[in-house]
């Protein structure tokens, strides 16, 4: 699996420390920057991941933000991307079990390091469940289709 992942300023370390947990396990990714703690705008680096991963180029995104809330709203901005925030183990298997989240957010100045790993191992590891949420994020996708004209 590839995985896409981008950061502003403000989750910057958070996300070399989840790059090598990506090494760790084996997975290619690309970093979509920030490529030092200088200030950055996140909703820059939140469409590059959210396009590449709607585009389909990977299947999966991670975006990291001071709160991971800013990085999540911008990235849910573009059609096809489901980003979650995620600040818990039990959120972050939910959102891949339930909604087929493809973007992990989190917040770097709200979590820790190793919550962090452990979050994004739950959600790696996580499958979309179908069945009676299928038919829910199908209906996501036709709110979207239909506030997109």
């Amino acid at each position: 699996m590839k995985i896409a992942i981008g950061s502003d300023h403000g989750g910057f370390f958070l996300k070399e420390e989840i790059k090598r947990l990506l090494e760790e396990l084996g997975l290619e990714y690309q970093d979509f920057g920030c490529h030092s703690p200088e200030s950055v705008d996140y909703p820059d680096i939140a469409e590059a991941v959210g396009e590449a991963v709607a585009r389909g180029e990977y299947p999966r995104g991670i975006l990291i933000c001071g709160t991971g809330i800013g990085i999540s709203i911008a990235a849910n901005k573009i059609p096809g991307v489901r980003a979650a925030l995620c600040h818990d183990t039990f959120s972050a298997r939910a959102t891949r079990e339930h909604n087929d989240a493809n973007i992990l957010c989190m917040g770097e100045r709200v979590i820790g390091f190793g919550l962090a790993r452990e979050i994004v191992k739950t959600w790696l590891e996580g499958s979309f469940a179908g069945g009676r949420h299928q038919r829910r994020v199908d209906k996501i996708r036709q709110l979207e289709q239909k506030h997109s004209k």
